[in-house]
């Protein structure tokens, strides 16, 4: 139960499932089941310091929570933006006279370089064990400091499967409740992957309801109006109409490049756009039109600036400008070329010359057109060639002032 100003008020149907032990877990099969890594964890009775990432409402505070309860460990929850340094101190405190303690930290991305210089001397030491949670890519917004101290697991995007398997869970805890699959398959689809957000519609829609407690597909649409369209009945549409989107812009079609991506704005699923735009600049318009990728970012941040339904203006203008612009993959296929060596062991040592300790370096300054015959690469690699130029203006130009520079000396 809680309480409010109100007087009594029931818990939350999201919070009376969440899981006491990992194996209560929706999806997340990556990490959690037989010989799986959180799961050997608990089992071992040993858990190292990690950061949890992944969308909203797909199972981070849930495994956090299932793992201290599964432990008995003494724990405590924080939040980043919320609680201040004083906080952060008495949960050091309680450690040291504990001997250890689990610290959840939600928003972990949030949190400012004052209460991280607090914790690393004790994260280090394993005084404090940390669970970070975030729905934030820890690669670029966790300081390298803390980084460096915690192993990071990426959480999977739950199916419409996880989040009807979680439904019917609250369904039992949901008195005389009647829901046909329909129903429940439809409030999945609406909650785009956030298993919290299915359970809070199903908890609507039950009190929503006559005395006889049915929820239909009908009922469902009365409380929530947002289209799902791109879903098939495969469940694979969602991912589909991305691709759609990529593949639109890559084949210069313009008017099918706009269609995909309204639909995509229609669903409100800004960050998946932003996430395929970027990766469409770079490898699939790439040194054709190289302006396009801060033109895509200096659109996303209009877009994040202004929101839907104003969003649609600067990404439809930008969208448009992609798929007009001339196409090459060459950078992207020459890093991919220099990974696969990389991958397959074609390192090699850093030459003498270039080393930072040489005395041998011919420094390209020095030489007329800024340019001497030098070897780079390592001498098991000598003459291996990961960029080949496509056949565009830019590139053209690009590998004609390169030529000359060569040919000039």
């Amino acid at each position: 139960m809680c309480y409010n100003i109100f007087g009594d008020c029931m818990e939350l149907l999201s919070n009376t499932l969440r899981p006491n032990k990992l194996d209560e877990v929706i999806g997340q099969t990556h990490l959690i089941g037989e010989g799986k890594i959180l799961s050997n964890m608990v089992k071992n009775k040993k858990i190292f310091s990690f950061i949890l990432y992944g969308k909203p409402g797909i199972g981070k505070t849930s495994i956090a929570t299932a793992i201290v309860n599964e432990l008995k460990s003494m724990h405590r929850f924080l939040n980043a933006t919320i609680n201040n340094k004083k906080d952060f101190d008495i949960v050091i405190e309680e450690a040291k006279m504990n001997g250890e303690i689990i610290l959840i930290i939600d928003e972990i991305h949030r949190m400012n370089k004052d209460k991280q210089d607090i914790l690393l001397p004790y994260i280090e030491s394993g005084l404090i064990t940390l669970i970070g949670l975030t729905t934030s890519n820890p690669y670029h917004k966790i300081n390298p400091a803390i980084r460096s101290r915690v192993q990071i697991f990426e959480l999977h995007e739950l199916t419409i499967d996880d989040i009807v398997t979680g439904l019917k869970r609250g369904c039992k805890k949901l008195e005389n409740i009647k829901i046909d699959e329909e129903a429940l398959k439809y409030i999945a689809l609406l909650s785009s992957g956030d298993f919290r957000s299915a359970l809070n519609l199903l908890e609507v829609s039950y009190y929503s309801t006559k005395e006889d407690k049915t929820i239909n597909i009908d009922l469902v649409k009365e409380i929530n109006s947002k289209p799902v369209f791109f879903h098939d009945k495969n469940e694979d549409g969602h991912y589909d109409v991305l691709s759609a989107f990529q593949k639109s812009i890559r084949g210069s079609d313009v008017d099918a490049s706009i269609h995909y991506l309204s639909r995509l704005l229609e669903a409100g699923d800004l960050d998946s756009i932003y996430r395929r735009m970027s990766v469409i600049a770079y490898e699939d318009i790439g040194l054709a039109n190289p302006s396009i990728g801060p033109k895509v970012m200096a659109a996303i941040h209009a877009s994040e600036l202004i929101g839907l339904p104003e969003a649609s203006i600067p990404l439809g203008v930008v969208v448009t400008e992609m798929a007009l612009s001339p196409k090459s993959n060459s950078a992207y296929l020459a890093i991919n070329n220099a990974l696969n060596d990389i991958h397959a062991g074609n390192i090699g040592n850093v030459p003498n010359h270039i080393k930072t300790s040489s005395t041998t370096y011919k420094y390209p300054h020095d030489y007329k057109n800024d340019w001497v015959n030098q070897e780079y690469l390592p001498s098991n690699l000598k003459g291996r060639k990961y960029y080949y130029n496509k056949k565009n203006k830019y590139e053209d130009n690009i590998n004609k002032l390169y030529n000359e520079m060569k040919g000039g000396n």
